[in-house]
């Protein structure tokens, strides 16, 4: 099975997301008021890749954003998750909802005034190659606005294993100056933490959530290697960092023609 196929079967398997993914909630609701504070037009064409459950797709509706919406996942029962939590249609907007891989599929629809994403598109195999090809959908004008993770986050579960002498399982995320050659608008990198009761809990809310697909040709730790990480991680207080990264890219508007005097 691919890396991709494995990431789409963990994520469509996910056991309890929403009751896990404290984290990406708070991500998605922050996204969207900065969604909300762009000049969209009234009726916005806009694409969500990796909708989840519908954490940004509602966030973004509580902020009132209409217009036609194509939302998307890798995984089709994480689509009609998010499809079954949330209306289809109302005065304001329309909602579609389609299975996309978003880095090298093609989406029905473009060019959208709004492309946007919260914490999916680190599972991409080159994050930014696939924002400069998402940003080609753009309308002129229009905004593509993605979260993502940065290469400290889960710096202390990574810390846990290296002082074991064990690489980490945990995925190489690019640095963020990878986004910064995109010339975005907006590139902002802030810290968030997570604390969990113990490491057997931030190991179980990672299954939960479906995101405990490894980085490529790692091997699983065996019984002790995983006690011995876990003793490890105990001993920092069993806090997670989640680097986020925001990258908001800009297609140039069009500007009508102004005959000179």
């Amino acid at each position: 099975m691919s890396r991709r196929e494995r990431i789409r079967s963990a994520f469509a398997a996910a056991p309890d997301y929403d009751g896990h993914a404290r984290i990406q909630r708070e991500v998605a609701q922050t996204l969207a008021a900065r969604i909300a504070a762009l000049d969209l037009p009234p009726a916005p064409r806009v694409l969500e890749i990796g909708c989840g459950t519908g954490f940004l797709t509602s966030a973004l509706i509580d902020q009132g954003i209409g217009g036609d919406w194509l939302v998307t996942d890798i995984a089709p029962e994480m689509v009609e998750r998010c499809c079954a939590a949330l209306p289809t249609s109302d005065d304001a907007r329309t909602l579609r909802f389609a299975t996309l891989d978003g880095e090298h599929g093609t989406p029905e629809g473009a060019p959208f005034d709004l492309i946007c994403s919260s914490l999916a598109v680190q599972w991409f195999d080159d994050t930014p190659a696939a924002l400069a090809r998402l940003s080609q959908w753009l309308a002129p004008g229009g905004h593509l606005v993605v979260t993502t993770l940065g290469p400290r986050s889960f710096q202390e579960w990574r810390a846990a294993h290296e002082a074991e002498g064990i690489t980490p399982g945990t995925p190489a995320y690019p640095p963020v100056e990878a986004f910064a050659t995109l010339s975005p608008e907006t590139l902002l990198v802030e810290d968030m933490t997570e604390t969990h009761l113990d490491p057997r809990a931030f190991v179980r809310a990672v299954k939960a959530i479906g995101a405990g697909t490894s980085a490529p040709s790692h091997r699983p730790l065996n019984p002790a290697q995983l006690r011995a990480v876990m003793a490890r991680f105990a001993q920092s207080g069993c806090n997670v960092t989640y680097e986020v990264v925001t990258c908001h890219l800009r297609r140039a508007p069009t500007f009508p023609y102004v005959s000179p005097q």
